[in-house]
């Protein structure tokens, strides 16, 4: 007898991230035994995930599982999963919307909806959040097109673009766009702005770091005394924010601001939390984009002259991502839209030991 246990899966790039895609009916309901399969499956608890599928870094540790909506106003559910690599440990508490850039075409690849002509829009409910973003994939003659002209930084070559609209982006963990109830406040003698957009972020000029928010993610990543400093601002914020001892957990993420120096309007420095992303979280930038609608923020003081709808060119360690904020006319909150891209790089199954 085979003592493996294959389990159904496709590897996709969404964004900048990439990881294996599984339906929801494929893994275990019962939460514990889900999360084990999965670090089985990615090989978690060692640097290089040598053991399972994971690609030994956090932007390729990561499971998107997907399944038929639970909520009302949704076409299918996404639950994102952030697989530790050093650690056997599995964390459902953030999104991630560079994979959910992916949901909209693996939902069209297992059934889920059905392909419209020319474009289909699915309505994704991020089970993480319970919030509802709006995927829009190409999809020309009714037929899923992975290939295209669209280019995102941080990925090599072209693909067909996928524009994400976060309808809900306010509040995704505690419900407030303010958690601490003001748009700016000092921890440790920094400034910062606590907000909760796409994902809990705390926000900080670089400068008063001693940085100039243009430094690469490695200069910052070997820089042992800010990281140390960075970390003690994050677990004050996270108290704040009402999120608890956040020692071990993802959330919230900072984020570092300064000049723009390639002719986007600000360069940003995103942490996942204990290293510098190499480009961008989609997640990250629909936060810095609605924390720029407040003119008391850390990003609003940065562009004073800002005025919605307005389109914003974050620029980030591999390029840039542009964003678009307009405010909605009727509840007077804002829309972010980001354009990813996403292709699909294997199906096959996950083989994970049979137990005795």
């Amino acid at each position: 007898m085979d003592d493996q246990i294959r389990i159904p899966c496709v590897l996709m790039r969404g964004g900048t991230s990439k990881g294996p895609f599984f339906l929801h009916s494929d893994l275990p309901s019962d939460p514990q035994q889900r999360d084990e399969l999965l670090i089985e499956i990615m090989g978690s608890g060692h640097p290089l995930q040598i053991d399972g599928i994971g690609g030994g870094t956090s932007l390729s540790s990561k499971v998107a599982i997907v399944g038929p909506t639970t909520r009302d106003g949704a076409d299918v559910d996404y639950l994102f999963a952030q697989v530790k690599v050093s650690e056997r440990l599995v964390d459902t508490g953030p999104n991630c919307g560079n994979m959910l850039s992916a949901v909209g075409a693996f939902a069209i690849e297992k059934g889920l909806i059905a392909a419209q002509s020319g474009e289909t829009r699915v309505r994704v409910h991020n089970v993480n959040t319970g919030k509802i973003i709006e995927a829009r994939v190409q999809t020309p003659g009714g037929e899923l097109r992975y290939q295209g002209d669209a280019a995102i930084d941080g990925v090599p070559g072209t693909a067909a673009p996928v524009y994400l609209a976060f309808l809900e982006a306010i509040g995704a963990k505690t419900g407030r766009l303010l958690p601490s109830g003001t748009p700016q406040e000092i921890i440790n003698g920094i400034a910062v702005s606590l907000i909760d957009g796409a994902t809990p972020v705390v926000i900080a000029r670089a400068e008063t770091f001693g940085l100039t928010g243009l430094e690469s993610a490695q200069e910052l990543d070997g820089n042992s005394s800010f990281m140390a400093q960075l970390e003690e601002v994050r677990i004050e914020a996270g108290r704040r924010m009402g999120l608890g001892d956040v020692r071990a957990s993802v959330l919230p993420k900072p984020v570092l601001i300064g000049p723009a120096n390639n002719g986007g309007s600000i360069s940003v420095r995103y942490f996942t939390p204990h290293a510098c992303h190499t480009s961008l979280a989609t997640t990250g930038a629909v936060s810095v984009a609605i924390a720029a609608t407040l003119p008391d923020s850390i990003i609003g003081a940065a562009l004073p002259e800002l005025r919605f709808p307005a389109d914003l060119s974050l620029e980030h360690p591999n390029g840039r991502m542009d964003v678009r904020v307009e405010i909605d006319e009727q509840e007077g909150k804002p829309v972010v839209y980001v354009t990813r891209t996403c292709r699909l790089l294997f199906e096959g199954s996950a083989l994970v030991r049979r137990k005795n």
